[in-house]
């Protein structure tokens, strides 16, 4: 057998074995890619940043449209997608709502992220 054609064959078999690593599933997939979104933006990055910096790691909405200098409305909706990629969990005290981070939901967000 030509040598040539020997080097070839082995090395298109080589080509098509998978890999050690498995790929993202479709579900991780949308999961990684709505975490990600949450964290494209800049106000919603800064609203994490001031959940987290707050007394006792949480901040009432009525504080945060101030710093951002946004409306209420629009801080609501970030704060929404926050809530909805999991790394927020919204409390109901009286009329307001406090923020807080869920506990190791930035952890596992930045672990997904450099496993991509």
């Amino acid at each position: 057998m030509n040598t040539a054609l020997t080097v070839e064959a082995d090395a298109a078999q080589l080509c098509c074995e998978p890999g050690g690593q498995t790929a993202l599933t479709a579900a991780e997939a949308q999961e990684s890619a709505r975490i990600l979104k949450a964290l494209s933006d800049p106000n919603r990055l800064r609203l994490l940043s001031i959940v987290k910096a707050g007394e006792g790691g949480e901040a009432c909405v009525c504080d945060l449209t101030e710093p951002l200098d946004l409306g209420q409305p629009t801080v609501s909706h970030h704060l929404k997608i926050l809530v909805d990629a999991g790394l927020l969990e919204r409390e109901k005290r009286g009329t307001w709502a406090y923020y807080s981070l869920v506990p190791g939901a930035l952890e596992a967000a930045a672990a997904r992220i450099l496993g991509l």
